[in-house]
């Protein structure tokens, strides 16, 4: 766990409750101020200008998408940021969260294990940034948006009884296996704490599954099969690979999935990721619930359990 997330579940304000609290007296002295929200992934990243109204209401106003694979360093992301048509240009901004998928140091650095480059705000701000600019981990923004009015309005999959002084659970799957807890802070409202549990061993608890792991070892090279390896794009590659003998693509299983198709990879896939959900919320004690958060565009999202 990165120490500064750590620190700041003590009765000290830590450096990303400071940004909390930083951000809301902006808010209080702004007009008609806008925001660039940017959420980095292995596979894509989104882009999204939001306005705070003079009546303080926060207002999106567009988003853009582009391949993150298709940018051979954070700086040219940002470059093509700019050549599109984005509405808001980063040196236009007045504040900037910057989500990514892996662990953040100092809110300023970041190596992502599935993206080819670095972040490094302190080298990036001469390309125009705003000053106010923080990098969090793409699951603490997640874990953040479940208090939102769109998390808050969320389906329901299994219904309970949350105690509002637990702590949430959040994970997803997408490009691989991301999570995160929301823990209550007395008068502060909540705070977010990152994890990187996608990189532990997956679980497999039969004879056919243990099967399954060493043919995803074989057909991969991968010694150590992770979370991240089976709940994510890759990993229904490769169960479905095992079950029917067809190396497929992603998002050509999610097609068989949306004819109905791929019956048993589909079983399989939710069976493995309804145990991930269960470990999770056993090993957070999530008695404020678990949330599963969306990764990804709908024809590559990984089945729900």
């Amino acid at each position: 766990m990165e120490g500064r997330f750590a620190r700041a579940t003590t009765p000290q304000r830590g450096p990303l409750i400071e940004f909390y609290y930083s951000w809301k007296q902006f808010a209080r002295r702004t007009v008609m101020k806008s925001i660039l929200a940017a959420d980095i992934g292995g596979t894509n990243s989104r882009f999204a200008h939001f306005q705070i109204e003079r009546n303080g209401a926060l207002v999106l106003k567009n988003t853009k998408w582009l391949p993150t694979t298709e940018a051979n360093s954070f700086a040219q992301l940002l470059e093509q940021l700019r050549a599109g048509d984005f509405t808001l240009s980063t040196d236009q901004a007045d504040i900037a969260v910057i989500a990514v998928a892996g662990p953040v140091e100092q809110r300023s650095y970041c190596a992502p294990p599935y993206i080819a480059w670095d972040i490094d705000l302190r080298r990036e701000q001469s390309e125009n940034l705003p000053k106010e600019t923080c990098l969090i981990n793409d699951f603490v923004a997640q874990a953040y948006a479940c208090r939102s009015p769109v998390g808050l309005a969320a389906r329901t999959v299994l219904s309970g009884k949350p105690d509002f002084e637990g702590v949430i659970g959040v994970l997803g799957a997408g490009t691989a296996l991301g999570k995160a807890t929301l823990v209550p802070v007395p008068d502060n409202g909540f705070l977010a704490l990152p994890s990187e549990g996608g990189h532990a061993y997956f679980p497999f608890v039969s004879q056919q599954e243990f099967a399954f792991q060493k043919f995803y070892r074989d057909k991969s090279g991968q010694n150590h099969i992770t979370g991240n390896l089976v709940v994510s794009g890759r990993g229904l590659r490769y169960l479905h690979w095992y079950l029917t003998g067809n190396d497929f693509e992603p998002q050509q299983i999610t097609a068989l999935f949306a004819e109905e198709k791929a019956s048993e990879t589909l079983a399989w896939a939710a069976k493995f990721y309804g145990r991930i959900c269960r470990d999770y919320a056993l090993e957070v004690l999530a008695l404020g619930g678990l949330h599963r958060r969306r990764s990804g565009r709908q024809k590559s999202r990984y089945p729900h359990p």
